[in-house]
């Protein structure tokens, strides 16, 4: 998964936010000048992609698009 593309998450992106979060599904903070992406790209460098790791997290504006940006999509039961 990581190092195609840039993975679109819904959580609003704080740098510090995971530092006190709960460690139980934590759903992000409410509030943030951009969205969380996760992953990676093909155009990543290791210094800032952190080696293509899938936890790997950047933010961008959410309005941005580019070819190195994606999203999943997921069922709910």
């Amino acid at each position: 998964m990581a190092g195609n593309v840039w993975e679109w998450c819904a959580d609003w992106f704080l740098p510090k936010y995971y530092r006190n979060s709960p460690a139980d599904n934590p759903q992000g903070p409410t509030i943030g000048a951009g969205r969380v992406m996760r992953g990676g790209s093909y155009l990543c460098h290791e210094s800032y992609c952190n080696r293509y790791r899938v936890a790997a997290r950047t933010s961008n504006t959410p309005e941005s698009s580019s070819g190195k940006l994606g999203f999943r999509t997921i069922a709910l039961n």
